[in-house]
C-alpha cells in the first residue's frame, strides 16, 4: 500500500501527536451551534485552522468520528424500536438508505446531537473541506481508504436525511453535501486503485432531479441542488 510505504519510506511527514490533540480541542470547543457566527465563517476559519498535515489528520478524525458515532446512534435507535414494537431493522454502514425508507419517520436523523459536539454544518463541513484540498497528502499521513468510505457514509447519511428525516435543505445543508461529494471525488482522483462507489451513490446517481435550497433564516427558496449530476460530475472519472 502506498500510504504505508510512504510512511515508512523516506518521504515520511513529521506529524505532532500533542498539535493534534491541541487542534482537536480547539475545533471541538470553540465551534459549533453555540458559537454566535454563521456556519459559513466558522467553516472559514475552521479550514484554515487545519490547512497542516497535523490538521489533515485531525479532519480525517473528525470525519471517522460522525461516522462512528452516528452508526451507534442509528444503531441504538433499531434497538429501540424493536424494544418498544417487535419491529427488526437493519443498520449497513455501506448502505443507509434501506434503513431510512422503511422506517424514516420513527427514526431521528443523528448528525444533529452527535456526543462528541461535532456539528455537521460547521466542523464537519469544514473537515471534509479539507480532507478534499489535501487529498493528494493523504497517503503521507493515514490510509486513504477507510476515510473515504466515512466520507461516503457522512454523505450517505445527509441525503438520505433530506429524502426520509425531515431534515431542512437550506444553504448550509447544501454546502455540507457539495462538500462531501468534492471531497470524495479529489480522494478518489489522489487514489492509485480507488474503490467501488458504494450503493447509496449509484443509486442517486440514476438520478436528475433538483431539491430546492432554502435560506436557513426563513421559507424562501434561493437556488437548487442536483445530487445525481454533481456525482457524476464528480465520480464518473
Amino acid at each position: 500500500m502506498r500510504w504505508l510505504r510512504r510512511l515508512l519510506g523516506g518521504r515520511r511527514v513529521q506529524l505532532d501527536p500533542g498539535r493534534q490533540q491541541a487542534l482537536l480541542h480547539d475545533v471541538q470547543t470553540r465551534y459549533g451551534p453555540h458559537a454566535r457566527i454563521r456556519f459559513t465563517d466558522q467553516v472559514q476559519a475552521l479550514t484554515a485552522t487545519l490547512d497542516s498535515d497535523d490538521g489533515l489528520v485531525v479532519a480525517a478524525q473528525i470525519v471517522g468520528r460522525v461516522a462512528d458515532e452516528a452508526h451507534v446512534d442509528l444503531q441504538a435507535q433499531a434497538q429501540e424500536i424493536h424494544r418498544r414494537t417487535g419491529r427488526r431493522l437493519l443498520v449497513h454502514r455501506r448502505n443507509y438508505r434501506p434503513l431510512w425508507r422503511e422506517a424514516g419517520p420513527a427514526l431521528r436523523w443523528p448528525l444533529f446531537a452527535l456526543p462528541s459536539g461535532f456539528h455537521p454544518y460547521a466542523q464537519v463541513a469544514a473537515a471534509v473541506t479539507v480532507v478534499g484540498s489535501r487529498a493528494p497528502r493523504l497517503d503521507r499521513v493515514t490510509d486513504p481508504n477507510p476515510l473515504l468510505t466515512r466520507v461516503f457514509e457522512v454523505l450517505d447519511l445527509t441525503t438520505a436525511g433530506w429524502e426520509y428525516g425531515r431534515v431542512r435543505v437550506d444553504t448550509d445543508a447544501a454546502a455540507l453535501a457539495d462538500g462531501l461529494i468534492s471531497s470524495a471525488g479529489q480522494v478518489l482522483v489522489a487514489m492509485d486503485d480507488p474503490p467501488r462507489l458504494p450503493p447509496a451513490v449509484r443509486e442517486l446517481m440514476r438520478r436528475n432531479n433538483t431539491v430546492a435550497v432554502h435560506d436557513p433564516a426563513g421559507p424562501r427558496a434561493v437556488g437548487g441542488i442536483n445530487l445525481g449530476a454533481r456525482m457524476r460530475e464528480e465520480f464518473l472519472i
